[in-house]
C-alpha cells in the first residue's frame, strides 16, 4: 500500500526476531532502512540483502545501542547516507534471568545499560534530526512486564517499565515539534528465544492468553507499520499492548 513511501527509518536490533519482521514491513510499504547490530554476522548481512531485494535502499551500521558516543555517530551517519530520519524504532533489547536473590550487578546493568539506557541514547540523537524535520515517529519496545512484572525477570521488567515512563515523558516534550512517540508492549511472541523453552512452559503461556496462541514477530510488526504511518498522525504518548489479551 506504500504508507511509508519517502520514509527512512531507523531500527536497533533489527537482524532476527521482531526487529527483522519490522524491517520486513516497513521495505515492503515503501521505506528505506538503516539497520544497526552489535556485530557485523551473517545474520545481519543477510537481512539487509533481504531489504535490499525487496527493493528498498537499505543499509547496516555496526553500533552499540548501549553507548552513547555511538548511538550519536550512527544517527550522524544514517541522515549522511539517508538524508533524514523520519522512524526510529528502539527494538534492541537482551534478557539475564534469574531470581532477584541470585542476580549478580553485571545481570542488572547490562539489561538497563541495552533495553533502557539505548532508549535514551538513540532518542536524544534521533529527536534533533526530527526536530529539524518538524516531523517524526519514535516507536519504542517495551513488553507486558514492564506493567505486570515477572519473577525472574526483576531487571527486564524493571527495563521495560522504564521506557512506558520515558515513552510517556518525550510524547509530551515533543507533540509541539510534530514529533509523536509510542510503544509496544508485546506478550508472548513466538521467537527464536522463545522456541527454547520447554513445551510445558510454553503451553502454560498459552493457557493465560485469551486467543490461546503466541503472537508472531510479523503481529509486532503489523503495529508498529500503524505507529509509523500517518494512520497514527493523532497518536502520541501511547502504549499498545499486543499480548493476545493476556493482561486484560
Amino acid at each position: 500500500m506504500g504508507l511509508l513511501n519517502g520514509k527512512t527509518a531507523l531500527i536497533t536490533g533489527a537482524s532476527r526476531g521482531i526487529g527483522k519482521a519490522i524491517a520486513v514491513l516497513y521495505a515492503r510499504e515503501g521505506a528505506d532502512i538503516a539497520l544497526t547490530n552489535i556485530a557485523d554476522d551473517d545474520e545481519f548481512r543477510s537481512t539487509v540483502k533481504e531489504l535490499e531485494t525487496i527493493g528498498a535502499k537499505a543499509k547496516g551500521y555496526v553500533s552499540n545501542a548501549a553507548k552513547f558516543e555511538e548511538s550519536q555517530q550512527v544517527v550522524k551517519d544514517v541522515v549522511r547516507d539517508f538524508g533524514r530520519i523520519d522512524i526510529l524504532v528502539n527494538n534492541a533489547g537482551i534478557t539475564r534471568d534469574t531470581l532477584l536473590m541470585r542476580m549478580t550487578e553485571e545481570q542488572w546493568d547490562a539489561v538497563i545499560a541495552v533495553n533502557l539506557k539505548s532508549v535514551f541514547n538513540l532518542t536524544r540523537a534521533a529527536i534533533m534530526v526530527m526536530i529539524s524535520q518538524k516531523s517524526g515517529s519514535i516507536i519504542n519496545m517495551s513488553s507486558v512486564v514492564g506493567v505486570s512484572g515477572n519473577a525472574g525477570q526483576s531487571n527486564y521488567s524493571a527495563s521495560k517499565a522504564g521506557i512506558i515512563g520515558f515513552t510517556k515523558s518525550v510524547a509530551k516534550e515533543t507533540g509541539s515539534r510534530n514529533i509523536r512517540c509510542n510503544a509496544i508492549a508485546p506478550g508472548f511472541i513466538l521467537t527464536e528465544m522463545t522456541e527454547k523453552l520447554p513445551e510445558d512452559v510454553k503451553k502454560e503461556w498459552t493457557n493465560k492468553i485469551p486467543l490461546k496462541r503466541g503472537g508472531t514477530p510479523e503481529d509486532v510488526a503489523n503495529t508498529a507499520l500503524y505507529l509509523a504511518s500517518d494512520l497514527s498522525s493523532y497518536v502520541t504518548g501511547q502504549i499498545i499492548h499486543v499480548c493476545g489479551g493476556m493482561l486484560t
